[in-house]
């Protein structure tokens, strides 16, 4: 195996297209690490991108705010700025791991190795999130709800890396919100996840929604008919339900140890109820 550490994005670039047989990229290396630990991949070589400075870097700009691909959960977590614009997408990159893995593992890493209970995903796709990927032909952006196409699977090229996620300008009286359910309070794989993003006017009626689910099927999903249900409404009991009863309808997920299809289906819809009443009062929604 060839280990390699470039100091520049062109340069990494140049080692991703240019290696042959099976390449992989280290950003904190939680599941790289684990997989290679494990038998379940043998790279022929490693391309630490950890050393490039502006992969570090959280920054506003003026399409919103820019999170380098190598930036540790930890760091986000205590990003100002950033919790206060996007506190669904911090919450749920501070939810993979231990304190230990906070400091290494990466949104980006969450994002790539593409499991369908990646909490930062739907948190991601609610937040309308976008991919800024580097590659020889250039950049391009790709949202965050079209990166992934199956479980481990993306839709990077040859000689393509992510070198930032991008999140967007943030409009007053708006917020977002993730939670989980885990068999334990914490370190678990999620057994569902629901992600929702809300803007509401000064008479508390929402003007903006984006919801996403998580480990209910081969990828996160966005719920377009929750979103629907909760456009033009305030935050009653009746459009909630209405909330509920589209995501459990969305629902497409698998019965293993950690929960049935019946299990998922329910807490899917329990989940997104709550996830929008958390995003309403952030926002400041009132009764």
């Amino acid at each position: 195996m060839r280990y390699e550490a470039p100091l520049t994005t062109p340069e990494a670039v140049e080692l991703l297209a240019g290696s042959r047989g099976r390449v992989h990229v280290l950003a904190g290396g939680t599941d790289l690490i684990v997989r290679m630990k494990g038998g379940f991949i043998e790279p022929d070589v490693v391309i630490d991108i950890k050393r490039i400075k502006d992969m570090h870097v959280i920054r506003k700009t003026a399409e919103g705010m820019s999170i380098g691909a190598a930036t540790s959960c930890g760091a986000m977590g205590r990003h100002r700025v950033l919790k206060k614009a996007w506190p669904g997408v911090v919450e749920a990159a501070n939810l993979i791991g231990s304190d230990q893995i906070q400091g290494r593992c990466t949104m980006t890493g969450n994002l790539c190795n593409a499991s369908p209970a990646a909490d930062t995903v739907p948190a991601l796709i609610a937040a309308d999130a976008q991919v800024l990927v580097a590659g020889p032909a250039g950049e391009r952006r790709i949202p965050v709800e079209k990166f992934t196409t199956g479980p481990g699977k993306n839709v990077l090229k040859k000689g393509e890396l992510v070198a930032a996620l991008e999140l967007p300008p943030r409009k007053t009286r708006s917020a977002d919100a993730y939670l989980r359910f885990t068999p334990r309070t914490e370190m678990d794989i999620a057994v569902v996840s629901a992600a929702v993003n809300l803007t509401i006017d000064r008479k508390n009626i929402i003007t903006a929604a984006r919801v996403a689910l998580g480990a209910v099927a081969i990828t996160a999903i966005r719920v377009p008919a929750a979103e629907k249900a909760l456009l033009g409404n305030t935050l009653d009991e009746a459009t909630l339900e209405a909330v509920a009863e589209a995501c459990s309808a969305a629902c497409k997920p698998i019965n293993d140890k950690r929960g049935t299809v019946e299990y998922r289906t329910r807490v899917a819809g329990v989940l997104a109820k709550r996830a929008a009443q958390s995003a309403w009062t952030r926002a400041g929604g009132k009764a």
